[in-house]
């Protein structure tokens, strides 16, 4: 019987990644299909991958796949093969990092879910292959000087914090679901404008377009391939940057260097600083950015509180793990003490 999931501890599969001298391309891409059983293909897909060495987080669902990988470097022709003779996916987009060290990943995931892209919509009505239009790097940029255009960022908070296009409307969201509405709402004085949608590959603002045209927008864009072609494409057209700071990536690296800008500050010292970090107590977590001075002084956690208790005997850190969440845990500004440096809230 074929292996179908991972069964290796993944502090192993770290340190193998880490020490491999191998070649790897890390890369996303994402297509809205029509699925008839996401099991079955899911599985069909962790054996072939599984051969060829593929690394990385895919999610599957009836409504399509999205995928966010690394695949070895020598056989990645042979990868993009396998994954073009599959009918709904022969010459889908593939977007490749930007800035990729081969650490990207460290184990191959493969769910499935209920949706690619949690919306929260239960309106058998909603057609999300009804988006609005794609644009490219360079007619992006146009229509952002266009003084009759509004520009909306489709990531959560943190991503938008480290690096987002000049101007832009960045909602203050911890999750897409949530944003649809928030959006909605901001642009309602806004219908007769154009609208920008952007996100990191595509999927997001992809839906959202759908869903802005589903309750009434009529002049709806998305960029095509999010900030990751963007950032390929103005530097092979020469086209002005108009993305400042770093994208925010969901894998081991956390981020690929877009624009020169720092925008962001760590949230323990205010250092100007945009790189994120996750505190080093496990029974935290929680995802903030961090400095190498104060990562230094608090060994990679966000409190003193949290230091403590990495130091403790892992048998103890157990214990006080037993029972607690492992949701995301992400630091917000300006909604309670999320972070505390030598005992006090953060004022940052």
């Amino acid at each position: 019987m074929k292996k179908l999931y991972n069964t290796e501890d993944k502090r192993i599969l770290k340190a193998r990644i880490a020490q491999s001298q191998e070649e790897r391309t890390t890369v996303s891409f994402y297509q809205y299909a029509r699925i008839e059983n996401p099991t079955e293909f899911r599985d069909s897909l962790y054996i072939k991958w599984s051969e060829l060495g593929v690394l990385g987080r895919t999610y599957v669902a009836s409504e399509g796949i999205n995928s966010q990988i690394s695949v070895p470097s020598n056989r990645f022709e042979e990868f993009k093969s396998h994954l073009y003779s599959i009918s709904f996916l022969n010459g889908v987009r593939l977007n490749t990092a930007v800035q990729d060290n081969g650490k990207s990943f460290f184990a191959l995931r493969l769910k499935v879910r209920s949706k690619i892209v949690a919306d929260g919509i239960d309106d058998p009505s909603f057609d999300p292959s009804n988006t609005g239009k794609y644009l490219s790097a360079e007619e992006f940029n146009n229509k952002m000087n266009d003084p009759n255009t509004v520009v909306v960022d489709m990531r959560n908070h943190y991503e938008s914090e480290v690096g987002h296009f000049q101007g832009a409307i960045l909602p203050d969201v911890d999750t897409f679901r949530e944003e649809l509405k928030v959006v909605e709402d901001i642009l309602e004085k806004d219908k007769d404008k154009q609208v920008l949608m952007y996100c990191t590959g595509g999927i997001r603002c992809e839906k959202a377009s759908a869903y802005l045209k589903y309750k009434g927008f009529e002049n709806v864009y998305h960029l095509e391939g999010g900030i990751i072609k963007y950032a390929r494409d103005i530097k092979s057209e020469g086209l002005e940057n108009k993305f400042k700071g770093v994208n925010f990536v969901f894998d081991e690296r956390m981020a690929e260097r877009i624009g020169e800008e720092v925008i962001a500050s760590c949230h323990q010292c205010g250092k100007a600083f945009d790189t994120h970090t996750n505190c080093a107590n496990l029974a935290c977590h929680i995802l903030f950015i961090q400095c190498p001075e104060c990562k230094a002084k608090y060994d990679n956690c966000c409190s003193t509180e949290c230091q403590q208790i990495f130091h403790l005997p892992e048998e103890e850190q157990r214990i006080i793990r037993k029972g607690k969440k492992t949701e995301r845990n992400v630091f917000r500004k300006g909604r309670g003490k999320h972070l505390r440096t030598d005992g006090e809230s953060s004022s940052l």
